[in-house]
């Protein structure tokens, strides 16, 4: 029976590359593994013939050997290590162990060799966040606040290395460095944390007792923060290098505030404008007037009220509102009218007002003129 073409089992053209060819095996490598195929003698045969022609085509030499002789080319080369081996021939723990490379990246780095790590590597802090509660006259003109938390600074007894002065860290005996022991099942293998470092690849024979070799200890931390004027709500603010220092001299986090603004029971905000009511009489809206008003900074403004000013009027004073943040400009005051209704009047006001409703009336027409009015003066 003939051997199938070794292009044709990897199911890559004859020009394909070096990678095309890796990747190319690596997906049928996955597909046919025995681990996932248990008591699959196809599934075993077809990772084998996988195998083989991955073990040619892989390599340059024997990859133009074979281009230029096919399978005759391969005969008497040699199993092994940088030989050739039948599919029918192959050892699984050898197939295993030759290419250990690509099943060590497929199944979690098992067979394959891991990268020695060089000592305790830098790592940058974790970023934290607070949330500030102010008042909307602090938004309005900006305010300082003091900020106190705990969070983890650089250690500086060891100055960041987790190791106590004129000692030094070590490569872990047990793990050689790599943070992982290999173990072997059957023909699977496998990796695990090696338990003597955590996993670090490194120990720390004499720990710094500042930090007991964490490298970095928590502590109490107070500072006052400036809010600008115009902040809004649910805006935050970076503080940087405020948050947790890095492990072994890794770079600090940064601290975020979150403004909250509490309500005012007499002003709101809507984007930069700051608004409020005046409550009048119905006198001052009916034939105008000036009132003095108080925004919620303490200033005094004087605004005019029109003739017949309806109620719901809004009067701009521009400018005098919020400022607005990254520039130079403000937003406005709005002063919304309405009109004071007294619960309770004395005897001589309700006659007066019994009076002046039976001139006027108490109907409108569609103009929102009171017709009983007319009909007084002009029947």
């Amino acid at each position: 029976m003939s051997k199938a073409d070794f292009y044709n089992v990897l199911g890559v053209s004859r020009s394909a590359s070096t990678d095309e060819i890796k990747t190319a095996y690596r997906k049928l490598a996955m597909k046919y593994h025995p681990d996932r195929n248990p008591d699959n003698k196809e599934a075993e045969e077809k990772f084998k013939q996988a195998t083989e022609a991955y073990e040619v085509l892989g390599d340059s030499s024997k990859r133009t050997q074979y281009d230029q002789f096919g399978h005759a080319g391969m005969d008497g080369m040699g199993g092994g290590h940088g030989g050739y081996s039948h599919a029918g021939s192959m050892n699984m723990e050898d197939i295993f162990e030759n290419f250990g490379d690509i099943f060590g990246s497929m199944f979690g780095g098992g067979a394959g060799k891991s990268r020695r790590k060089k000592g305790p590597q830098p790592q940058a802090g974790l970023s934290l966040t607070k949330e500030i509660e102010i008042t909307l006259k602090d938004a309005f003109l900006g305010t300082k606040k003091e900020i106190a938390y705990h969070h983890f600074f650089a250690c500086t007894t060891c100055e960041g290395t987790g190791a106590r002065a004129g000692t030094s860290v070590q490569s872990c005996n047990v793990c050689h460095g790599s943070g992982e022991i290999h173990m072997k099942q059957g023909f699977f293998m496998y990796a695990q944390t090696c338990t003597s470092c955590a996993g670090n690849g490194f120990i720390i024979p004499s720990p710094c007792t500042g930090c007991n070799g964490q490298s970095r200890v928590q502590r109490y931390d107070k500072f006052t923060v400036n809010i600008p004027a115009g902040i809004t709500d649910d805006a935050e603010l970076r503080v940087g290098e405020k948050g947790d220092a890095g492990v072994y001299g890794g770079t600090s986090g940064d601290l975020f505030l979150r403004i909250r603004i509490k309500p005012d029971a007499i002003f709101k905000r809507e984007q930069d404008d700051l608004i409020c009511n005046v409550m009048l009489t119905y006198p001052q809206l009916t034939l105008g007037c000036q009132v003095d008003i108080e925004s919620i900074d303490g200033t005094k403004h004087t605004i005019k009220i029109p003739k017949g000013c309806p109620v719901g009027e809004k009067i701009i004073v521009s400018g005098e509102g919020f400022h607005k943040l990254r520039s130079k400009t403000r937003g406005n005051l709005v002063i919304i009218t309405q009109c004071f209704i007294p619960s309770k009047i004395s005897a001589e006001a309700k006659k007066k007002l019994q009076e002046y409703s039976d001139i006027v009336g108490n109907q409108a027409n569609e103009e929102g003129f009171i017709t009983s009015f007319f009909k007084k003066f002009l029947g």
